[in-house]
């Protein structure tokens, strides 16, 4: 092991040697360099790149997505690399990407400025052979002024990027670890006087409605000139407005006594002057003659000198309209630099919202309403490129948000490229922008390690000043994961100086109490709350401060029971205001395009975390999982608030919940689903201001199919009226429900039932199970689905597997006729030898058509099982499934707020959820019909009461045995599951266990379904 301190320090960029300091303003590049680079891969910074070992790569690039070079290997906490900080292993490789450019002469007055849009590891910069800056920050810029060091003509460029520095200590985020340049390189000049920082703060006042504009431009390269020289304008709503940049201060020299003795001179200070200061300090009343002349003083210096090399422009009382996640209102502002002769030799632009930020008691405020954080955490993931991020792919993820009804995202752990953030301007999204800042693997010291203060603060500051004039960025987070420590609290007090106008949250801070680390964070950010813990907080006194989850929900494979929960206690608990689902998408690398999708270890990466970064709502290729159906309706702009009695009498309400759009780029349909299908849909307007209720009149052919028998449900389509900057006009983005109450099918009125004598036998094998060629294996009890990742979880302890109900063996089997039926009677011992009992009674209601009656006694002791029901398979040749019940995605009963009651047609196939690590998928709720057909038959199924329903390609004992999705064998059998109970789905693996209402927990179950067979 060798040790790597930090960096050498520089005024301008402590952990930067001869980094520029970092600003918000964006160059457009005059040379963008990336493209086809040369490279190495070195083993160590002590050996030099060989002569004849270039290969090609493309950049930005990482190399450990490039099988030639490396390959990625995911941790969660645990170091990539044994040893305690800040040693590193000797065993580091780096990466030398190697380019030429071309360059004119360069101008006595211009300065050449390269452009490394992220480096994932220590990058050093040489520029023909010179190095001209080093950076250890892996997600933020890096940039540095190669003027000396070019030359007119070629120029070679050459970034060593080494795996491992010190600093990777507090880069130990949940993620793959990566090597390579993550973001473009490029090359611009600025002038030696030029612009180096501006600040843009737009405020706006609730009260009056009209906002206020603070611009103070930051200037360098003037050579002290006096105040007046230069000059600054600011172009914004139609208006020019220009002030001075200030020059050298005056001189601030002390006076001389008078010595004229000549004359008696005036009275020009009242006594005791020098106790001014101090009794104004401690709040002290002066005396009538020195309040007299502090007035005087005071007014005289009431226009405060320019700062040298600043300039600041103020204006208020502006006719703005307001910027919010609903309506992200921009405005254009062109700040530029004006030379003595009014010539402008800089300039910048942004794009300005109007907005405040506040907390005010224990909420969140934001234009001074009270707002709900519908937040999900993103990190940068591409299953091709790894961290690489186009721009296309970041529009493609913002898009597939705003169509979902998000309104935050969380830039877990580190800053994201610019341009997300000035998409999450536009597009209308709320930012907790959180610095690249987690020392996972040494929470406890590291914080509190004087060697890491600079490090931790440097990189907060460097987030801030980047990002500081995005409106949609409201919450500084200052990183994750990383214990609580002094440095913590210094780079809150630095930041709450350098940004009074937004809040600052930091988990570690509140971690072991909700209602301490004030210093660090003025939110309650918890990660994964209990229910109980949430209500709590709500109930107690001293909840001052907003409580936002920074992390919740945790989506590791089929998971997210428990949402619609979480979001009835966010929208009625006091203090309580929304969080972020954890996560967006799952970190499955796919490096070859060929759709296997990979997780930890899959690389032959060592140590590694497994499946564990494949907790997102929606897959690496953004499709959508049933999770992020389930958060789509309940984020949706509208929510219905009345009953089933209402529809049927001609009324249905609905609230906005929307805190300042109205509806009206809105459109609404109603339809009724029946037993057939779906109703034709009508449009109904709604005039809804925000957190307003409506009752809407239903037209009269909508209540006459509510009242038909086979009606089900009222279904309210919310769809974009126009086109958006996110998504074309039509596009869905919720559907709701009133459902009725349900009607027991009648399970005998079919005409094949008459034909029914008692002395009809049913067509069993001799152990007591039906029999028919499109059975490839009888109907069976079963207590067991492929776990979950949560069922599998450390903190339920192995509960089921010791259950033992993966395996039920048939210890003995009862069979006779009774009363014109079949009784099967089973006892059936578990894995453990535990009994379990199940009683079939079967009678006969036509040629292979059965209605059976069953029974269930679990083992005795505590219950919780995973399921209670049937299983059974059908031969090849059935394909597709129809049913009535809850759809079309699917749903599970702690996931199922947002699924709809209605009948629906898929393939089998489409049934499936495939999760990249197999799992219990694809059920559906509510079923109380279904039909199974091909051209092998048909299977109809029909059931006494709703039941959970799956219908898959692959077996348990497959799920189970097979480690990724694209690995399971080929099947063109379908396996049916009918259950009358069924477990949710929790969160286990990190969070709250499902609920106990949707837990398993009675010993005895019974149901009646029936089942009708048929050959083609």
């Amino acid at each position: 092991m060798t040790s790597a301190p930090p960096a050498p320090r520089t005024h301008h960029a402590p952990s930067g040697v001869l980094r520029e300091p970092m600003s918000s303003i964006r160059r457009s590049p005059e040379l963008n360099l990336d493209g086809v680079w040369q490279f190495q891969l070195l083993p160590s910074p002590a050996v030099a790149p060989a002569a004849d070992a270039w290969a090609e790569v493309e950049v930005p690039s990482l190399w450990t997505m490039d099988e030639r070079f490396g390959h990625p290997q995911y941790t969660n906490i645990e170091m990539p690399f044994g040893g305690v900080y800040p040693l590193i292993p000797e065993d580091n490789p780096v990466g030398v990407y190697r380019t030429r450019f071309t360059l004119p002469k360069v101008g006595d007055d211009e300065r050449v400025i390269l452009h490394v849009g992220a480096a994932e590891g220590h990058l050093t910069a040489q520029v023909n052979g010179t190095v001209v800056g080093v950076s250890t920050d892996s997600h933020l810029h890096a940039e540095f002024d190669i003027t000396n060091a070019v030359n007119p003509g070629d120029n070679d460029l050459e970034l060593h990027v080494a795996r491992w520095s010190a600093e990777t200590f507090i880069e130990d985020q949940d993620q793959w670890w990566h090597s390579g340049l993550s973001r473009s390189v490029s090359l611009h000049t600025t002038s030696r006087a030029r612009l180096i920082d501006v600040l843009v703060h737009a405020d706006f006042d609730p009260a009056s409605a009209r906002g206020s504009l603070r611009v103070d431009a930051f200037t360098d390269g003037l050579n002290g000139e006096h105040s007046g020289d230069y000059r600054i304008r600011a172009t914004i709503l139609g208006a020019e407005h220009d002030t001075p940049v200030g020059g050298e201060p005056a001189s601030q020299v002390m006076a001389p006594a008078p010595s004229d003795r000549s004359q008696r001179l005036p009275r020009m200070l009242p006594d005791d002057i020098p106790d001014v200061l101090s009794i104004m300090s401690a709040g002290g009343e002066l005396p009538p003659d020195m309040a007299a002349f502090v007035a005087q003083f005071a007014a005289a210096g009431a226009a405060p000198a320019p700062l040298p090399g600043i300039a600041q422009v103020r204006l208020s009382d502006l006719a703005v309209e307001a910027w919010s996640a609903e309506r992200p209102h921009l405005e254009d502002l062109r700040v530029e630099l004006l030379d003595p002769a009014g010539a402008v030799i800089d300039a910048v632009e942004y794009r300005v919202g109007f907005r405040r930020v506040e907390i005010v008691g224990p909420d969140l405020l934001v234009n001074g309403r009270r707002i709900l954080i519908q937040g999900v955490n993103r990190h940068d993931v591409d299953p091709r490129t790894g961290r690489v991020m186009s721009r296309e792919r970041m529009r493609a993820e913002l898009s597939l948000l705003k169509r979902f009804n998000f309104n935050a995202i969380r830039t877990s752990h580190y800053p994201n490229d610019p341009y997300l953030l000035d998409l999450c301007d536009e597009y209308g999204l709320y930012v907790v922008d959180e610095a690249d800042v987690e020392g996972h693997a040494y929470t406890s010291t590291i914080a509190d390690d004087p060697r890491y203060l600079t490090p931790i603060v440097e990189r907060i500051q460097r987030m801030v000043l980047r990002d500081r004039n995005h409106p949609s960025v409201i919450i500084w987070s200052l990183g994750n994961e990383t214990g609580y420590g002094a440095a913590h609290d210094a780079a809150a007090g630095w930041l709450r100086r350098a940004d009074p106008t937004r809040p600052l949250q930091y988990e570690g801070a509140i971690a072991a109490d909700w209602h301490g680390g004030r210093s660090a964070s003025d939110i309650v950010c918890p990660m994964y709350p209990s229910f109980p813990g949430l209500e709590a907080y709500a109930r107690d006194g001293r909840a001052d401060r907003p409580l936002i989850s920074c992390e919740y929900a945790f989506s590791l494979g089929n998971s997210s029971g428990g949402l619609a929960h979480y979001w009835h206690l966010f929208e009625t608990s006091p203090a309580l205001q929304g969080g972020f689902i954890w996560q967006f998408l799952d970190h499955a690398l796919d490096p070859e395009g060929d759709g296997r999708f990979r997780y930890g270890g899959d690389f032959g990466d060592t140590p590694n975390d497994g499946a564990f970064l494949l907790c997102g709502i929606a897959f690496a290729d953004l499709t959508p999982k049933p999770a992020l159906y389930e958060a789509r309706g309940l984020f949706s702009p509208v929510r219905i608030e009345s009953d089933a009695a209402e529809a049927l009498a001609g009324r249905v309400r609905i609230r906005s919940r929307r805190h300042f759009a109205d509806v009206s780029d809105l459109s609404f349909t109603i339809r009724v689903e029946t037993r057939s299908g779906a109703g034709d849909d009508m449009a109904v307007h709604l005039d809804l201001a925000p957190g307003a209720e409506q009752s809407v009149t239903l037209p009269p052919e909508i209540v006459g199919a509510l009242h038909a028998a086979d009606a089900l449900a009222l279904t309210l389509v919310v769809t974009l009226r126009g086109d958006s900057a996110w998504a074309p006009a039509g596009t869905e983005l919720s559907a709701h429900q009133v459902q009725l109450a349900p009607t027991a099918l009648p399970l005998t009125s079919r005409p094949a039932a008459a034909a029914v004598t008692s002395t009809q036998p049913a067509a069993l094998t001799p152990d007591g199970a039906l029999s028919h060629p499109l059975l490839q294996s009888p109907p069976q009890l079963c207590l067991w689905r492929a776990q979950t990742d949560n069922d599998a979880s450390v903190g339920l302890d192995g509960r089921f597997e010791k259950s033992g109900l993966f395996r039920l063996d048939v210890e003995r089997t009862h069979i006779r006729e009774e009363s014109g039926a079949t009784l099967v009677e089973r006892t059936l011992r578990g894995a453990f030898g535990d009994a379990i009992t199940h009683r079939t009674r079967i009678r006969v209601l036509g040629t292979h058509d059965y209605l059976l009656d069953e029974y269930v006694r679990l083992p005795d002791g505590p219950v919780d099982v995973l399921r209670v029901g049937v299983q059974f398979s059908l031969a090849a040749g059935i394909d597709h499934v129809d049913w009535t019940g809850l759809g079309p995605w699917e749903n599970y009963p702690d996931r199922r707020a947002s699924a709809m009651l209605g009948r629906w047609s898929a393939t089998i196939d489409e049934l499936a959820t495939p999760y990249v690590r197999p799992q219990d998928n694809g059920t559906r709720g509510g079923v109380d019909e279904l039909a199974l057909r091909g051209v092998a038959g048909r299977a109809d199924i029909t059931a006494g009461q709703p039941l959970w329903m799956t219908a898959s390609r692959h077996s348990t004992d497959a799920l189970e045995r097979t480690a990724h999705w694209w690995e399971l064998p080929p099947s063109d059998l379908t396996h049916i599951t009918l259950d009358v109970a069924h477990r949710g789905v929790g969160t286990g693996a990190l969070g709250p266990d499902t609920l106990p209402q949707h837990r398993i927990t009675e010993s005895e179950h019974e149901w009646q379904w029936r089942l009708r067979l048929q050959t083609n």
